[in-house]
């Protein structure tokens, strides 16, 4: 320093150039910027036409490289960034500042892949966070032809310990950033599943959220539930058959799918990142994430996020699984409760007065009033029979198919055809003794009666009873038309006839009085 620049209180241009660049690397808390702020104010400082600050990753090797002076046209003629072999290796290996007056010439120099740029000059520098070396800086090529001084790498060496410090920060930054993004996705993922629950609907909001979260090229899901089918997330369309292809060999593997811990893979072109999903009420599962090769090892705390995102969403799904299971034990035991009721008081009611109104037709000294009498208890048994097959609904609901449901729909389906509404009746565990093999022949054989009933009985009322009892079940569909000649009955009923004799069993048509026709089908509930 001249004596006249401190009585007049000017810094050195060399010193307003370290303020310079400290102040430019300073203002920005991404980290991909911070770093390539870093080269470029180091390559001010020392007036180097290149610069790169190469990140060390786990191993002795480079896991990027953030260039200045290299175009983007030049960066893609010289291919794959470097390593760490060579000079660059021997400051990896050994972190201390080097300076070269030609790179080329010394022991470990290796020299360049096709279309570099050639380079002579070398100054490097280690960039330390709190005594750890994070990456090094690389300058080469001093303007003029010169050699790297003292002085430069004094300079370059002060800016590498005040880059230490903003790269700590901007990283601390981003990793918080990520945790904000995490718990956002998380929440959105829990006001996104609730009950009931849509399963495969929500693993695509778990795939979902985790993608765009994970930066990675796709997020799959996977699951041991019944009926549930793998979820996937892209970023492109045209990702997704390979990706699917890959999350396939993962499924396929015995061994990822006994894992019980977090576990980094390769498959296929890709990098994975496989997950358990530990849920209980939801069935297991896998949260993958799929990235661009060269990725392994993730860093720890993207590992960390990641898992206690797929442990979240597992909590998430139990949950509302959870949620969705008691709503429908409440309506269970409510509907259990108005079945015991019905059965209990409104069955044994309506018996009594059937019994009160036997005992009064004895004493009518009318045969109409008999008549009245009598109908009006053939009534009551009805009524207690529909309110019987409304107990074994109620008694079977959500327990698996409901024959009575499907009974009912198809009569729902046939009612603008016929003009009315078939009146429905069951008797008996309809639902749960009735075998599959029957089921199947039975509903064809209702939709072949009405059919046959809308096209010729002519009928304004039609009724369709199912009786199982005595170890076999009774269709009754009966109707009050004109009924229906024997050839069309013949050619319009012969698949019935052939069902029913399958299964063992038989077919009547007969007609009733004083007109409509009786359509009886019964098989043994054995199948035959």
């Amino acid at each position: 320093m001249h004596p006249s620049d401190g009585a007049s209180g000017v810094l050195p241009d060399s010193t307003r150039a370290l303020l310079d660049a400290v102040a430019a690397i300073s203002s920005d808390l991404d980290l991909r910027s911070v770093l390539s702020r870093i080269v470029e104010a180091a390559t001010r400082l020392t007036d180097a036409r290149y610069g790169a600050l190469g990140v060390i990753g786990d191993g002795p090797v480079l896991i990027e490289f953030v260039t200045t002076g290299v175009s983007d046209e030049e960066r893609a003629r010289i291919g794959d960034p470097p390593h760490g072999r060579g000079i660059l290796g021997l400051l990896i290996r050994r972190p201390q500042p080097i300076r070269l007056d030609d790179l080329t010439q010394h022991p470990d120099a290796t020299g360049f892949p096709p279309n570099h740029p050639p380079m002579g000059t070398f100054l490097g520098v280690p960039v330390r966070i709190r005594g750890t070396v994070f990456g090094n800086l690389y300058l080469t090529e001093k303007s003029g032809g010169r050699s790297f001084t003292e002085q430069d790498q004094l300079l370059v060496e002060a800016l590498a310990n005040t880059a230490g410090f903003v790269i700590d920060n901007a990283r601390a930054y981003g990793l918080s950033e990520r945790r904000r993004q995490w718990l956002e996705a998380a929440a959105d993922l829990d006001e996104a599943v609730q009950p009931p629950v849509d399963f495969d609907g929500a693993l695509r909001e778990v795939v979902r959220a985790a993608r765009n979260v994970a930066r990675a090229r796709a997020v799959a899901a996977t699951t041991s539930r019944p009926g549930s089918q793998p979820q996937l997330s892209t970023g492109r369309p045209e990702l997704r058959a390979g990706v699917a292809a890959a999350l396939r060999s993962i499924v396929d593997d015995p061994d990822i799918a006994q894992l019980t811990e977090p576990t980094e893979t390769s498959v296929d072109e890709y990098d994975a990142f496989v997950v358990p999903l530990r849920t209980h009420l939801a069935g297991s599962g896998q949260l993958v994430a799929f990235f661009d090769p060269g990725t392994r090892p993730l860093p720890v705390e993207d590992r960390e996020l990641f898992v206690s995102f797929a442990e979240h969403a597992a909590l998430s799904l139990d949950r509302a699984q959870g949620l969705d299971d008691r709503a429908e034990l409440a309506v269970t035991s409510d509907r259990e409760r108005i079945a015991r009721d019905l059965h209990d008081l409104v069955i044994q009611r309506l018996f009594a007065t059937g019994l009160q109104l036997q005992r009064a037709e004895s004493m009518m000294q009318t045969p109409e009033g008999a008549d009245i009498v009598q109908r009006a208890v053939d009534s009551l048994d009805t009524t207690i029979k529909d309110i019987r097959g409304t107990i074994f609904e109620l008694q079977q609901h959500g327990t698996g198919p409901s024959l009575r449901a499907d009974l009912r729909a198809l009569a729902r389906e046939y009612a603008p055809l016929l003009k009315f509404d078939p009146v429905v009746r069951t008797t008996g565990p309809v639902d749960s003794a009735v075998p599959s093999q029957v089921r199947d022949q039975l509903l064809p054989v209702v939709r072949e009666a009405l059919s046959n009933l809308a096209r010729h009985a002519g009928a304004d009322h039609g009724e369709i009873t199912v009786e199982v009892g005595d170890g076999e079940l009774r269709l009754s569909v009966l109707d009050d038309g004109v009924g229906i000649g024997e050839v069309s009955s013949e050619s319009g009923l012969r698949n019935a006839r052939r069902r029913a004799g399958a299964l063992g069993g038989r077919l009547e048509v007969t007609p009733r009085s004083p007109h409509g026709t009786s359509f009886v089908w019964r098989v043994p509930l054995s199948g035959g």
